[in-house]
């Protein structure tokens, strides 16, 4: 199991906690993270080009010459897709690129995804986010003492405004809410940064994380996982 210092914003000990292995001791899967990481950028995708049908263009109600004795064929509308400025005939319409992931899937992504930030021993721990006011230059500060290096992914709870005030116009750091963490945004940054009350496998953790079913990727997080951590003097 791997035990981790806890650090107050200013870079000193007040202890150890001791990361939950359901969470941060697995084996990661390479293949099915790769798998449910392309199906979260294929979800983000707008899908947003699209073409008139004939049915759509604007124009083209009153039959443009009488049915016979003209010589020509017999047409019903100018916006046939034949016609300049008529309808596109199968051109691309909006569609979702919505990939099929089930639950256990996105689960164990993100499971392996921690534990390989954790065997690196990317995985920071602060005791909370304790700052008075909103500051740029204290957040970036703490995040220095606390050692967090490279592009730094926050894990915040609801509670913890001021701390996402300081934090959202760093440019190497990524903020996401509890209930939001993916296996995409760990794997985008260098150093995964939780407090005691973001920790996954914490005693805490099942009052920040919302309800199963509600978008938590991780789900059953806190259910009989007491969050073992020891203070030292």
């Amino acid at each position: 199991m791997t035990r981790v210092d806890v650090r107050s914003l200013d870079g000193s000990v007040t202890g150890s906690v001791e990361l939950d292995p359901e969470y941060f001791g697995a084996q990661p899967n390479v293949p099915l993270m790769h798998q449910v990481v392309t199906a979260q950028l294929a979800a983000a995708r707008a899908g947003t080009q699209s073409t008139k049908t004939r049915a759509e263009v604007s124009g083209g109600g009153a039959k443009p010459f009488k049915q016979k004795g003209t010589g020509r064929a017999r047409q019903g509308s100018t916006r046939a897709p034949h016609y300049a400025g008529g309808g596109i005939a199968l051109g691309p319409k909006p569609r979702s690129y919505r990939q099929r992931t089930p639950r256990k899937m996105v689960q164990l992504a993100l499971r392996g995804a921690l534990s390989d930030r954790a065997s690196g021993g990317n995985v920071v721990v602060v005791s909370s986010w304790d700052l008075d006011a909103p500051s740029t230059k204290a957040a970036l500060a703490a995040l220095r003492a606390i050692g967090a290096e490279g592009r730094a992914l926050v894990v915040l709870s609801r509670d913890d405004e001021t701390a996402y005030k300081s934090l959202r116009n760093l440019a190497e750091v990524d903020l996401v809410l509890v209930g939001e963490l993916s296996a995409y945004d760990v794997l985008c940054s260098d150093t995964v940064v939780f407090s005691r009350r973001t920790l996954p496998g914490s005693a805490r953790w099942s009052e920040a994380a919302p309800a199963a079913g509600q978008g938590t990727a991780v789900g059953g997080a806190g259910d009989g996982a007491d969050e073992e951590a020891t203070e030292e003097a």
